[in-house]
């Protein structure tokens, strides 16, 4: 199904996960309220021997997505607190009076998903991506089930991974999930951010109240309550040996996303290994939402407080089914600092690889007027 495939559900969360259609999605998700996760226990140590898949096989898919790439750059497993690890791609450039530019995935993704982008924003600066913690190469540790103490985890995470670096100050460019808590690490280290984009950004309007919100069918509810207690991407697990075809069948966009660099299922392999993992980070997503999807603590109650001086650049695609009118919100929070909203033709949700040589450049002008 395509980006922009139809589902009765609030018209400014429609496409907010990043594997899955808004079909498949409204099959997954079931509301974030119950704490039980059943994925944990003796489930969790089932479903490795159930689901094709382990870090082996998550790391070849990953290298497969990469082979295309040729600018030099450097893997490696970033050590922060608590002993975990942070999956770092770094494209270094001599470049030392530029800002480096710092990559977040959305919901579901990886470092992968930035193929089609890494060429060309890399030529000028120095660029990294890393997988947020709890996704992708990642470890994949316990978050708190409070919903403020979760987004914490994942913004102290960014924190000790920028120490790590050594970097003092940076781009940030987060998609999806990614741009939220972009924010919310902006929100409490601003001195460590020159500049935000954000890019089809999850998690900002407040769920509506219920007399301003499209219905929503019972056979979604009905679904939802028999599967309430699962993560979002549980169905995709459950499935087994059936997860990689059901990735392939509800996705094919993906294929064809890409089709410039891969010629078979390279990508969807990719999007199937990061999510047939632990959902430690799936299982922190779940725990900051609300029914159907919406933030528990959504970011446009609290953007007026990120520090005047941080720009704001807002990315959608024209295509797009989330709502793009977050952007002009922003502006109206902020009327004293620069916010900006720019739309891309014939992209949906995922901009970055619907219109990559759109996205690369418009990403390049933002950085280049940061310095």
């Amino acid at each position: 199904m395509a980006d922009d495939a139809e589902l009765a559900v609030p018209a400014s969360n429609k496409g907010l996960i990043g594997s899955l259609s808004a079909a498949a999605w409204s099959l997954v998700y079931v509301p974030a309220a119950r704490q039980l996760d059943i994925e944990s226990g003796w489930l969790s140590n089932w479903l490795p021997a159930w689901c094709p898949t382990s870090v082996a096989h998550l790391k070849e898919a990953e290298e497969k997505m990469l082979k295309c790439i040729t600018s030099t750059y450097s893997k490696e497993h970033v050590l922060i607190g608590g002993g975990n690890k942070i999956w770092t791609l770094s494209f270094v450039q001599p470049l030392l009076h530029k800002t480096p530019l710092v990559l977040l995935h959305g919901f579901g993704g990886g470092v992968g998903l930035w193929a089609l982008n890494f060429e060309s924003i890399c030529q000028r600066r120095t660029v990294y991506a890393f997988d947020i913690l709890g996704f992708g190469r990642s470890s994949r540790p316990h978050f708190e089930s409070d919903a403020e103490n979760a987004e914490m985890q994942f913004v102290e995470s960014i924190e000790e991974w920028r120490t790590a670096l050594g970097l003092d100050h940076m781009i940030l460019l987060g998609h999806n999930l990614g741009a939220f808590l972009a924010s919310a690490y902006s929100l409490k280290y601003p001195s460590r951010v020159k500049s935000l984009i954000l890019v089809e950004p999850w998690g900002f309007p407040e769920r509506p109240d219920s007399a301003d919100e499209r219905p929503i069918p019972i056979w979604i509810k009905a679904v939802g309550a028999v599967l309430s207690p699962f993560n979002p991407l549980a169905g995709l697990r459950l499935a087994g040996p059936l997860g990689l075809s059901l990735v392939q069948r509800l996705r094919p966009d993906f294929k064809k996303k890409y089709a410039s660099m891969f010629e078979d299922e390279t990508v969807t392999e990719y999007i199937y290994h990061c999510n047939a993992q632990s959902p430690s980070g799936e299982t922190a997503f779940r725990n900051m939402t609300v029914p159907y999807g919406w933030a528990r603590k959504p970011m446009l109650q609290r953007i007026d407080k990120m520090h005047p001086d941080i720009p704001i650049t807002v990315i959608y695609g024209a295509r797009s089914c989330i709502d793009g009118n977050s952007g002009s919100t922003i502006q109206s929070l902020r009327p004293n600092s620069h916010v900006t909203t720019i739309a891309i033709r014939g992209a949906g949700h995922y901009v970055y690889a619907d219109q990559p040589e759109d996205f690369n450049q418009k990403v390049s002008e933002i950085c280049d007027s940061v310095d």
